[in-house]
């Protein structure tokens, strides 16, 4: 099964490449290894504020994180021009805007983490990682999460 196979099966369609917020660029190459700056969760086109420990569930954070990893993959298509010529996730790390007392920040990175999994499959997918809880985020948003990924 191909990879837009699998997007359709997933009833994703990835989103053109957001525009910078800052003084940054959404993704910069060197050599084989595509480094994707960090993405915030978003809902209907807006920053999906919270803070998990607070005013959000673990459940809703995963979904926010999920969303994200749909943008990064909107983000990693449009670097690569196709899906396919990704040899590995290597790396995902994620900020999870949480309270002091949120220790849950792994299960809520999860929805990024098991997206690319079903997308890439086992081998491809499976991924080096790092979860941090943090005070604020842009915006208000309740995860970013940023990506490095190898391509043939």
């Amino acid at each position: 099964m191909t990879i837009a196979q699998r997007l359709a099966d997933l009833g994703i369609t990835l989103p053109a490449v957001a525009t910078p917020a800052a003084a940054y660029v959404p993704f910069a190459r060197t050599g084989n290894l595509i480094f994707l700056s960090g993405h915030i969760a978003k809902q209907d086109g807006k920053a999906w504020v919270g803070q998990l420990g607070l005013t959000m569930t673990t459940a809703e954070g995963q979904q926010a994180a999920r969303a994200v990893a749909i943008d990064l993959l909107g983000t990693l298509q449009a670097a690569v021009g196709d899906l396919a010529r990704i040899q590995r996730i290597v790396k995902v790390m994620s900020l999870v805007n949480s309270t002091a007392t949120f220790t849950e920040q792994h299960l809520v990175t999860n929805g990024c983490s098991e997206l690319m999994q079903q997308v890439f499959g086992q081998e491809v997918g499976a991924h080096a990682r790092s979860a941090f809880g943090v005070a604020q985020l842009p915006m208000g948003a309740c995860v970013e999460i940023e990506l490095i990924a190898e391509v043939a």
